[in-house]
This record gives C-alpha cells, structure tokens and sequence, in this order.
C-alpha cells in the first residue's frame, strides 16, 4: 500500500486467511438465534467467521452492554424530564394569583392545586400562612408523583433489560407478589398512614395554621407529612400523629365559628330583665371597633336554654370569623358579668342547703 496521503479503515470483508487454519470446532453449521436479526452485530459476525461462539461472545460481551447502557439512558433522561415537570407543577411562583393578596403581597397558587379546592378561612387568607400551606401541600403531592413515576420507569427499564437476556419475568413476578403480600402484612400500618395522609391533603381536611380536634390531641397544625402530621396545643406542646390513626377531624378554622355561652341564673331572677342586659351587652360589641369586623351576624339571646334543681341557663349566641370566637367569647363574658352587677342581677347559681335531717 502506497501513502496517498489519507488512511481509509475498512472492515474486512471476507474471513482471514488465518481463521482457516482454525480448528473446525471453532466453526458451526447452525447459526446462533442473534444472528437472526438483521444489521446486529452477532449476525455480521456469524456471516465473517461463522463461528456460533464467537458470535455469542461478542453479543454478550458488546452488543448487550450497550443496549444495557442505553435503556438506562433512556431511563433516566425519561426520569429527568418528568420530574422537572413536577418540579414545575408545584412551584409556588408557577401558579395563578389570589384575588385580595395580604399586605398587598401577591401569593401565588401552584399549577398542581388548581383541580382542588381549598377549604381555608377568611383569616387564613389574609395571613402569612397561606403561602407556607399551600407549599407544603403541593411539596407532598410533588413527592408522591415523584416517587411514583421513579418506580414505573425502573420497573419497566428493569423488565426490559431483563428481556434483553432471555430472562423469564414470569416467575420474578410471581415471587414479586408473594413478597408484597408478606411485606404488605408486616407493614399494612405503615402503608395506612400513608395512604391516609394522600387522602388527607387530596381534600385538603387541614392544613397549616388550621386550629384542629384530632380526639386525643388538638391545637394548631405546624406540619403536615405523608405519615405524621404534628399539631401544638394551647400548652406548647407538640403532637405527633400517625395519620392512620387519625379517625375523626374537628377543623375550628374553616367557614365561620359559633360562640355560646351559656349564663347561669338562679330561680327567681326577672327574665325580662336580664335579657334585656345580655342584648344590650352584646349590641354594645357589635358596634367597637376592636370586634366589629370578628362578628358575621348580630349576636342572639335565645333565652332560657336549661333548668335544673338549682338554677337555670340564658343561652347567648354570636357567629365570629374562624379563629376569632374565644377572643370575642372572653370579652362578652366580662362585659355580660359587669352589666349583669350592675343592674342589679345576681349571676350564678346559689348552692342550696341540704334540709335538716329529721330530729
């Protein structure tokens, strides 16, 4: 070969003149099965040599890793792109504004919650919980869709690389549902929380900043998980609950609250009168400015709304904003005990004495 100055590479095009020396075990009459697919690198083997081993070796050796090597490629980028779309969806800054933002600050609804609706208050609203609640209600719905999009993808990545070798899936999968039964036995708790925790933030029960009554524990929530939701009671101590055990919900922060206080009165206090006062009391904090805006509705004096053998209750009622109605119930009750003292009204029941055993 003389320089002409380039270099060609080409791949041979018949058998060495080496090969033929080889020992005829080396060469076979019947092609491997990869050889049966045209343009792979088995059957351009098998063609050049026709050796059967040579041909398995260098698809097992070449052709699988690299395919191998691509799925999981594909697998990934696959995995990138879709968990970049999540991270999209439940961004807070990749949402629609609220209509009357709080401090005139816009706060942005991420693109995940908007199929749901969300049950907070007025006061919620108007604070600086919102923004942290609606994070982290999207954070959690954004983790749940992350996790499960990781596993269909490995899973279908692993059956197909597992196809590549000629492996069977069918007793994988049967030894696959075996062991989910048994693990779904020994953590059928911990599946329940979690599940119970989806459904929880799905409907949006609670959220942060919501004053909640879990049964055996309640106070204002801080924290919502997938398996634990942690609540701070009036004391400031801090609850940890299972979601799973979490039978019934009491949220005292959403729509409106009632306050009812109920006046104890002993018998033969003038009804008329005292009513009167307890309606006077009650308009009177209707019109400060301190309470007017807490009140939804005129506060009610429904009256007599009990009777025992030592007194009876006048029932007094106000509907207030959520998270708003002990704040006016403490006022009310200090201003009804003044005007009832001044007035003149002996408020509370009197214990009566035991009569006298007989002599």
């Amino acid at each position: 070969m003389r320089y002409q100055g380039r270099v060609s590479l080409r791949l041979p095009t018949a058998v060495p003149s080496w090969f033929e020396e080889w020992p005829s075990f080396l060469r076979d009459d019947v092609a491997p099965k990869c050889a049966a697919k045209e343009g792979s690198v088995c059957e351009w083997v098998w063609t050049e040599t026709e050796s059967r081993w040579l041909a398995n070796a260098v698809e097992w050796l070449l052709a699988k890793p690299i395919q191998v090597l691509l799925i999981i490629i594909a697998a990934m980028l696959v995995r990138w792109v879709l968990h970049r779309f999540i991270n999209g969806l439940t961004s807070v800054g990749n949402g629609e504004t609220d209509d009357k933002p709080a401090d005139g600050d816009k706060k942005k609804k991420p693109k995940i919650l908007r199929p749901f609706r969300e049950k907070a208050s007025s006061a919620l609203l108007a604070s600086g919980l919102m923004t942290e609640r609606r994070a982290q209600r999207a954070s959690t719905l954004g983790s749940v869709l992350r996790s499960v999009t990781s596993i269909i993808i490995f899973v279908v990545a692993g059956s197909t690389i597992l196809g590549l070798f000629n492996i069977n899936l069918a007793p994988l999968v049967a030894s696959a549902g075996i062991a989910g039964v048994a693990l779904g036995f020994g953590t059928q708790s911990l599946v329940r929380d979690y599940l119970s925790g989806i459904f929880m933030i799905l409907e949006d029960q609670y959220g942060v900043g919501d004053i909640v009554d879990l049964g055996e524990a309640g106070g204002t929530v801080e924290n919502i998980g997938l398996r634990v939701t942690t609540v701070r009671d009036v004391r400031g101590v801090v609850w940890y609950i299972r979601n799973g055990e979490i039978l019934r919900v009491g949220n005292k922060s959403q729509g409106w609250a009632q306050v009812v206080i109920d006046v104890p009165m002993p018998f033969g206090t003038d009804l008329e009168k005292a009513h009167e006062v307890l309606t006077e009391s009650a308009a009177r904090l209707t019109e400060e400015d301190d309470f007017k805006d807490d009140l939804l509705a005129p506060p009610e004096v429904l009256g007599v709304e009990q009777m025992t053998a030592t007194g009876m209750m006048l029932r007094v009622t106000v509907r207030t904003t959520t998270a708003s109605q002990w704040r006016v119930a403490r006022e009310l009750r200090a201003r009804i005990s003044a005007d009832l003292d001044a007035a003149g009204i002996v408020s509370g029941i009197t214990p009566t004495p035991a009569p006298a055993p007989p002599a």
